[in-house]
């Protein structure tokens, strides 16, 4: 967390998409990224810091974010990831190469609500992803373990030409968070 704030970042979650990035090559230059449920920022700051200048970032949350970058290439919407205005808003700025989603529902300490609750996200955010993600895109988005996993998964090998789980050694050991990545997504992007 120093490490994180000494750089500029709002979290320390910064590092799981910084080694992601490092083992799958995720964002090329002048890539078009969404980043959902972007609060407090940091991986969203990480990406424009990634770009250079090139490519364009467009981040939506609930919350604001931690930082205001100023650049052109990048577009904050604060609403919710299910509003169809919102929606429609992210669908305008597409289509993208990559969504990305380190999105977390609030939690209750009841794990079996709390991974519901992630389950959630993860559907609406592949649901995004079927819609303004351009062929050939990745998908990167956090999953709660607790049940639904591998039928997530399944749902993602569906749709992209490679598929898997993956833990960041960033992640904190306790922690039950994993992501689901999908590289070379099939088929065309629409604008729905």
């Amino acid at each position: 967390t120093r490490k994180a704030k000494g750089e500029g970042y709002p979290a320390r979650s910064v590092y799981k998409l910084a080694e992601m990035q490092e083992k799958f090559r995720l964002l090329k230059p002048g890539s078009r990224v969404l980043d959902i449920g972007a609060a407090p920022g940091s991986w969203s700051l990480w990406v424009l810091r990634f770009l250079k200048g090139s490519g364009f970032l467009a981040a939506v949350d609930l919350s604001p974010l931690g930082m205001k970058p100023p650049t052109d290439n990048f577009f904050f919407i604060q609403g919710d990831l299910y509003d169809p205005a919102v929606r429609a808003a992210l669908a305008g700025k597409g289509p993208y190469d990559v969504v990305l989603s380190d999105a977390a529902p609030s939690t209750t300490g009841d794990r079996t609500v709390d991974t519901g609750r992630s389950e959630s996200i993860v559907e609406a955010v592949i649901g995004y992803a079927d819609d303004l993600l351009a062929p050939g895109g990745t998908l990167v988005v956090k999953l709660f373990q607790g049940g639904g996993e591998r039928e997530l998964l399944a749902a993602i090998k569906e749709r992209y030409d490679t598929a898997r789980g993956f833990k960041p050694k960033a992640c904190r050991s306790e922690s039950f968070e994993t992501y689901l990545i999908g590289l070379g997504k099939k088929g065309r992007a629409s604008t729905a």
